[in-house]
């Protein structure tokens, strides 16, 4: 008898009807000589801290860091998760099963899942693999005809094993350390070797958006022959300067000094991965990561696309043979296909490539045309078919227009001066791969954007239309979830180019399958959220990644190296104990560290707005003893009363400030000025944390930065 474990019960059905085990059991199908069995997902997890040792189930700094001797595995408490486990077990330690048959889901989670399960059980019977990329029947078949030794994917097991291990060890530590050193009560600052760079990326983002002051800025500019062109001198930053620059070429002739047109080619786009099926679903449609990866879900386990957690955008060579097939079977598209298949498909290196292809290939259709499909999946299926043949047309050729125009002066010296102008423009000469998306609004948009030049002489002179643009300079922009998904991808760095994308996708943070629930995570915790597009930090995001002072904990390039350590594990290049002493040694440092540290974190998470605005007396003898005293921060200038505050005043420079009211409680005079005579008041019951509405006691301090923070 053979057994074979799928990750769900829907997959099991599809494998069990294709090799003929027909009888449906208790937990599983039987017949033809295999026994067909499935997985929740996961069945197993890490065992929890106070599995290895009792009292790591308090929450104290006393017993951090938590290190086990040795990482073990348990059943998840569930009732239906243990029932089903206990069948899997009895099948897989019978002592008739021949071999085990891990039909997991194709990736590292899928085979960190199936082997979890074998190793609780204690199963001794020899492993094969099913490692397919699409659910369809034949692809089912062509897979059962190649099973592979399970140990080909023994490190693949272990590079799974080593991120949960990672995770375990950073997120239980770090979250406990930070938590019971830094938050109020009955607040948990959640910590993630992921999460935590992925918020300091938004946080340091909104930092600068909050920071920047915009400035104006003037342009010289004109119009000939209703193109318009811009000065080639650097944006002026004043309007008196600019309207010399006006006078100077007005009522001058405008001289055509270059044209030149170079004709071009627009690379075709690339076959999706998960990411950039994520970031295009996400610009055209505003649909989440998470929403794109459950539609996408949904179509692979339909079998109508192949696998969809993937990190490549090519082919695999051996696939090139069914391409004409799937083209044909894209029966929606036929006017867009028929083109195709009057000549052989093109081999390009572009599209197939089994050097750029790890455990799967690109996201592409099968050979089965979906019916009944959600408004959703079909706009997420449509993306892929059009990509998929979009890769196969010709090249889209350009006209590259570039023209440069200049205005003469002669000064009171007879000495003759010029302003240069400039302007470029795109035309496009042949579409190719540009008629797939010929009906796509987000296209078209770009297509008006296009400037169709005229036909300039070099030497050509005549009358123009100068003119002054006043412009402000912009922030940087909020991050999308797609932004985001690409700076994930890049490890925070902004990179537009393919190729130097791929080069950075094994120092990315997080995997393709993970980032879309890491920033759900940060949305679902209250750190981040959504206006319109934007995603912006919140204040308790910003507190939280101010709060961590060490550097290791939200560098995206420093978990990008964590990353590629892990693909390194995953390729046989690098070793699991070597990855955990490492990252052992991080946690114990940190925890040292923190452990030691006086600094107290701003308590804003507890304190109402207030007024920030310089405060003045409006009489001098409004002074009373609080306002009389000396700043604590500058040692310089008198504290004053403002409309909700006390603060230096010289405040704009300065800066300090004590808010009548912190945490849902009016302090009293003498709680203020213990707070400057003494850096800290007797304790103060009944304060209200504004994020979870619960009451806590504590003693507000002045923290060595000057801000407002409290001690337990």
């Amino acid at each position: 008898m053979k057994v074979c474990i799928a990750e769900k019960p829907s997959v099991a059905k599809d494998i069990a009807k294709v090799i003929g085990a027909t009888q449906r059991k208790d937990g599983y199908y039987e017949g033809n000589g295999y026994q067909v069995t499935w997985t929740f997902g996961h069945l197993c997890t890490l065992k929890e801290p106070q599995d290895y040792n009792k009292d790591w189930k308090s929450w104290d700094l006393n017993f951090l860091p938590m290190i086990p001797s040795s990482f073990g595995i348990k059943v998840i408490d569930d009732k239906g998760v243990k029932k089903q486990f206990k069948i899997i077990e009895n099948l897989v330690t019978n002592t008739n099963v021949e071999e085990i048959i891990n039909c997991g889901d194709a990736g590292q989670e899928g085979e960190l899942i199936q082997r979890w399960v074998l190793l609780k059980a204690k199963s001794k019977a020899p492993i094969k693999r099913l490692w397919i990329s699409s659910l369809t029947e034949e692809a089912i078949k062509e897979g059962f005809l190649n099973l592979k030794p399970g140990e080909n994917y023994s490190n693949l097991f272990a590079a799974g094993q080593a991120r949960a291990i990672g995770d375990w060890l950073l997120g239980m530590n770090a979250t406990r350390l930070f938590t019971k050193k830094f938050a109020p009560p009955k607040t948990v600052l959640s910590i993630g070797r992921v999460q935590t760079p992925t918020l300091a990326m938004i946080v340091n983002r909104q930092k600068e958006i909050n920071a920047f002051d915009s400035e104006e800025y003037w342009e010289l500019k004109t119009i000939y022959k209703t193109v318009e062109f811009t000065a080639i001198i650097p944006r002026l930053k004043n309007e008196e300067t600019a309207n010399k620059g006006l006078a100077f070429v007005k009522n001058r002739e405008f001289e055509i000094i270059n044209f030149e047109v170079k004709e071009g080619k627009e690379k075709n786009p690339r076959l999706f991965d998960l990411t950039s099926l994520q970031v295009e679903a996400n610009k055209k449609y505003s649909y989440s990561a998470e929403n794109t990866l459950k539609y996408i879900q949904s179509l692979y386990e339909k079998k109508f696309v192949t696998y969809p957690r993937v990190d490549t955008t090519y082919l695999s060579e051996d696939i090139y043979p069914k391409v004409p097939g799937i083209l044909q079977k894209l029966i929606a598209y036929q006017p867009l296909v028929a083109p195709l298949l009057t000549q052989p498909i093109p081999k390009s290196k572009a599209v197939f490539d089994d050097a750029k292809v790890t455990d799967h290939h690109a996201i592409i259709p099968t050979e089965i045309f979906p019916q009944g499909l959600n408004i959703d999946e079909k706009r997420i299926y449509d993306l892929v078919a059009r990509r998929f043949i979009a890769v196969f047309y010709p090249e889209c050729k350009v006209a590259n227009t570039n023209v440069e125009g200049r205005v003469e002066n002669e000064d009171k010296n007879g000495k003759m001066n010029n302003v240069d102008f400039k302007a470029t423009g795109k035309q496009i000469l042949e579409m190719g791969w540009r008629e797939v998306y010929a009906k796509d609004k987000q296209d078209d948009k770009k297509g008006e954007e296009e400037k169709i030049m005229p036909i300039f002489e070099i030497g050509e002179k005549g009358p123009h239309d100068p003119f002054i643009h006043k412009g402000k300079t912009t922030p940087p922009k909020y991050y999308s979830e797609a932004t985001l998904l690409r700076a994930m991808e890049t490890a925070g760095k902004q990179i537009d180019d393919d190729e130097m994308r791929d080069l950075m996708k094994d120092n990315g943070i997080g995997r393709p399958s993970t980032r879309a629930n890491i920033i759900e995570t940060l949305f679902r915790r209250k750190y981040i959220e959504k206006r319109k597009r934007n995603i912006i930090a919140t204040q308790t995001g910003m507190d939280l990644i101010d709060t961590i002072q060490d550097e290791l904990l939200k560098s995206p390039e420093l978990t990008g190296i964590w990353e590629r350590k892990l693909r390194l594990i995953e390729r046989g290049e690098y070793q699991l104990d070597t990855f955990k002493a490492e990252l052992i040694e991080m946690v114990t440092n940190l925890t040292t560290s923190v452990k030691k540290s006086y600094y107290r974190p701003i308590a804003s998470h507890v304190i109402q707005k207030v007024d920030v605005k310089e405060v003045k007396p409006k009489k001098e003898k409004e002074k009373i003893e609080i306002e009389g005293s000396t700043c604590p921060k500058c040692k310089t200038h008198n504290l004053m009363k403002g409309k909700t505050a006390f603060g230096c005043e010289n405040f704009k420079i300065c800066g300090f400030i004590i808010p009548f009211e912190i945490g849902g409680k009016k302090l009293t005079p003498n709680q203020v000025f213990q707070l400057i005579t003494k850096q800290k008041t007797t304790k103060i019951k009944g304060f209200v944390n504004q994020t979870t509405g619960q009451k806590f006691d504590a003693k507000l301090v002045i923290n060595p930065d000057y801000t407002i923070g409290y001690e337990m």
